[in-house]
């Protein structure tokens, strides 16, 4: 498979570089950034891959979280995809910033015409990852998961549905429970279909209280239960999409190792994730450490 590299540039002694390939998964092409730290010139390191919040592209993180001298230090490449389909346009992809373009929520959608090419969560679970295993100097035994926003969400769901692929996770600000908001009952009913049931599995919150549920989604008996960090901003004017209290309360019950911590005075911008990166950064290299 070829990548085609679009640019790239030094950076804390490593390289951010911007690729795009044909996707199999999304049967388009796709775009993702890459940071390789100083240490993948002698040798595989841990990955983690940053999925990025709505109307984001590959780009933001790379340019606005101030994460590359934190990965450098650690040893950690970061892997950044897109959040939706570009080329392969969608009916109505561009009527609203939080459904399509930009918007793909980090599932498989199943309903017409989204089903076609909004493969995302095939995409950011299996193809990439396999594609940087197979193509750049990573660990593939070795790689966490992290995200904002409808990004926290995707890596939080991603983690649970697949905890053999996952070692580590994190987010920031996620949409904790998305049947129960908004922004995600609109994805949802686009591109899962009208079936409420249906969704319960893209929620993290449904996925941690249901081990029934949890095990359709991994394939598997059990998961490791992976210990999640979580930074959420108290200023965040968001709240009642991300509801982070149901996140809380999902993990209480389910005796899920959770680190909520709530930040006084930000919000939901990327100062507030430059703010707290470097923590994310070490929970995670810490839990990928050989």
């Amino acid at each position: 498979m070829e990548i085609k590299t679009l640019s790239s540039a030094k950076c804390f002694g490593g390289e951010v570089a911007f690729h795009q390939f044909e996707s199999r998964a999304c049967k388009t092409p796709m775009r993702f950034s890459t940071f390789m730290p100083p240490q993948a010139t002698g040798g595989k390191v841990p990955a983690i891959l940053f999925l990025s919040g709505l109307t984001c592209t590959d780009e933001n993180f790379m340019v606005k979280s101030g994460a590359q001298q934190h990965a450098a230090r650690l040893g950690l490449a970061l892997i950044v995809p897109d959040t939706s389909p570009r080329d392969a346009r969608v009916p109505g992809d561009d009527a609203s910033w939080d459904l399509g373009l930009g918007a793909g929520f980090y599932v498989d959608a199943t309903e017409s015409p989204w089903s076609a090419h909004y493969r995302m969560a095939t995409f950011v679970s299996q193809e990439l990852p396999d594609l940087i295993g197979a193509r750049f100097p990573v660990d593939a035994t070795r790689t966490g998961i992290m995200g904002h926003s409808m990004g926290g969400h995707g890596a939080i769901v991603t983690a649970l549905r697949n905890p053999d692929r996952f070692k580590s996770c994190s987010a920031f600000a996620p949409i904790s429970a998305p049947t129960r908001c908004p922004w995600g009952q609109k994805a949802f009913r686009a591109y899962l279909g009208p079936q409420v049931e249906a969704w319960r599995a893209w929620d993290s919150c449904e996925l941690l209280l249901d081990e029934n549920l949890r095990s359709a989604s991994t394939g598997s008996a059990a998961s490791r239960k992976i210990p999640i960090l979580v930074d959420q901003g108290a200023s965040d004017k968001w709240m009642d999409q991300l509801r982070p209290d149901l996140l809380a309360d999902a993990a209480a019950r389910s005796a899920w190792p959770l680190t909520l911590r709530t930040q006084p005075g930000y919000d939901h911008s990327y100062y507030f994730i430059a703010t707290f990166i470097a923590d994310h950064l070490a929970h995670h290299a810490k839990a990928l450490a050989p």
